[in-house]
């Protein structure tokens, strides 16, 4: 018995645009959302590690900053009187210079006989007198 095909029927497709074009928009949305979603993450993931210490350093910034503690020293200790005695000459031997160097004391001869006397010989009294007559 020889074979015998089968006879072929021709394959109908119908064509609906509007099922079609809602598929393939909706397949792009989700293409789309897929991307994104992607690169967010991706970047998330390689940033979190570079953008560590800025955010450190930001929660830092944001946080009121720590009192330290002062040290007590006590008034009478050496250490605290050679430190006040040192922080009193520079001072004072800066007011010194200063009016050294003030073009008005030239013309003030109580300011200028008191700069030589502490040019020649120094003392707390001359010192003195020079901070109280010169500007």
């Amino acid at each position: 018995m020889p074979y015998r095909p089968a006879p072929r029927h021709p394959l109908q497709i119908r064509l609906r645009a509007l099922p079609l074009s809602a598929s393939i928009a909706l397949g792009m949305w989700l293409g789309f959302i897929a991307i994104a979603l992607t690169c967010w993450l991706a970047l998330r993931v390689l940033f979190t590690e570079q953008l560590a210490p800025v955010a450190q350093a930001v929660q830092q910034l944001a946080q009121p900053p720590v009192e330290r503690p002062v040290p007590d020293i006590p008034s009478q200790s050496p250490l605290f009187e050679h430190y006040t005695e040192n922080l009193r000459k520079n001072a004072q031997q800066q007011a010194l210079d200063q009016a050294r160097s003030n073009s008005r004391n030239l013309s003030n001869p109580n300011c200028q006989f008191w700069l030589q006397q502490d040019q020649t010989a120094p003392s707390e009294k001359s010192r003195a007198n020079v901070l109280q007559f010169c500007d």
